[in-house]
């Protein structure tokens, strides 16, 4: 640990992608893990024995659970939008060529204590349960305006301003209803909360964009996922970051975070220091220099079947949006199964998913939990980073915002790109 380093990370899913480009853009990386394995909370856990482990449970898995091995179980469970911003840096970096995907077969919306297909295109408005036949109508124009809507050419606004007129008004403007509301806000803009509709309509409407952009690349859902869980991407970025000169130590104590004159200069690790000009780390590394502003409960639960209502989908999302149940934010379920390669023949885990706001946050998930009855085996615990969403836009943002504190400049998605003239030390002889 004698080299003068441009760049020292830890852990997490964030640091593996940006280790990952900073390598790529030229800088001098080492990235230090006091885990055995990448991604920190983003890890996929297996054989199932281990997951065991981690919850504190005494006995063994019953056999009825098929080969341990057969398991890899993501703690912080997400998808990718097929035409969103992590699948862009997945394949502006080439990291695609380590990685299988497959479609979630579903995305779902509760409503009335019942889920439902989310519509996104005309012909599905038209068909929905979700809606009476005046608002079908009413939506599918919604629909069409949000489609034809160009930032750039004012005709298709429609009377809207996208700098001034909020959501909340575009809503009025066509006549939806709570609702609609709820499923448009929450289940294809993705938004968490109600304040988006105080604020100017412009980012939601890109957002319902994205969301039927991605519907339309493969027409089951607007989602992906790695076959052999989320633990695949951070792997992946890691190779990439190998392959430019990055330096990996995983079972890496951190002793202390170096400081001379309030800034971080090194890491100092079994007695030796690691300079550095910049650091990137998780929360649990500076303790004292964060704060608690939420947290977020998760329940992994094994079962033996589809959930009920979703065509027996090997894989769906099902979102409970905030007013449904009286909160003031979301409830999540992320579904996948023995399809994707993380769970034996025939069994399915989901995992729900919410910011806390009482004392009592098991009964704030108990109507997801009742979705998935009957559950073989539940494990609860608690998040100490990543939102409660169930997809990677927010955590694209969250690498964007860091990239631009670091680097003084935008994040530009061309400045990923692998160069043509590299040596990959892994092609075909």
């Amino acid at each position: 640990l004698v080299a003068e380093y441009d760049l020292s990370l830890r852990r997490f899913f964030h640091e593996c992608i940006l280790s990952g480009i900073m390598s790529v853009n030229g800088k001098k990386v080492l990235h230090m893990d006091r885990n055995p394995y990448y991604g920190g909370e983003s890890s996929s856990i297996t054989p199932l024995e281990e997951l065991y482990k981690r919850f504190d449970l005494t006995e063994s898995p019953p056999e009825s659970m098929g080969r341990g091995r057969d398991w890899n179980v993501d703690l912080i469970p997400k998808f990718l939008m097929a035409n969103g911003q992590l699948v862009k840096m997945l394949l502006y970096t080439e990291v695609t060529r380590y990685l299988d995907f497959k479609v979630v077969e579903g995305s779902f919306v509760y409503k009335g204590g019942k889920i439902y297909k989310v519509p996104s295109t005309e012909t599905e408005a038209l068909a929905s349960n979700l809606m009476g036949m005046f608002e079908k109508r009413r939506f599918r124009k919604f629909l069409v305006f949000v489609a034809n809507f160009d930032e750039n050419d004012p005709k298709t606004f429609e009377g809207v301003d996208p700098k001034s007129t909020t959501m909340g008004e575009v809503y009025k403007k066509f006549d939806l209803g709570q609702d609609v509301i709820d499923f448009t806000g929450h289940a294809l803009a993705l938004y968490r909360t109600d304040d988006y509709l105080e604020q100017p309509c412009l980012e939601t409407i890109n957002r319902i964009k994205l969301y039927s952009e991605s519907l339309a690349r493969y027409g089951k859902s607007p989602y992906l996922y790695p076959l052999y869980g989320l633990g695949e991407l951070p792997q992946g970025f890691a190779r990439l970051s190998a392959i430019y000169g990055g330096t990996y130590m995983l079972n890496k104590p951190v002793d202390e975070i170096v400081m001379e004159g309030g800034h971080v200069v090194g890491v100092k690790s079994e007695g030796e220091v690691a300079r550095c000009k910049q650091l990137i780390c998780d929360p649990s590394y500076m303790a004292d220099r964060v704060r608690k502003a939420g947290q977020v409960i998760r329940v992994i639960c094994i079962l033996s079947h589809p959930i009920k209502n979703t065509n027996d989908a090997n894989s769906c999302q099902i979102i409970i949006p905030q007013n449904q149940v009286n909160r003031k934010s979301d409830i999540y379920v992320c579904m996948i199964s023995y399809a994707h390669n993380v769970a034996a023949q025939g069994k399915y885990i989901a995992i729900v998913s919410t910011t806390v706001e009482t004392a009592e946050p098991e009964v704030e998930i108990e109507p997801a939990l009742e979705l998935l009855e009957p559950i073989d085996q539940k494990s609860v615990f608690a998040s100490r980073s990543y939102d409660a969403t169930t997809h990677f836009e927010t955590t694209c943002n969250d690498i964007k915002d860091i990239y631009k504190r670091m680097t003084g400049s935008d994040f530009d998605f061309e400045n990923m790109k692998r160069k043509q003239n590299d040596v990959f030390g892994e092609d075909e002889q």
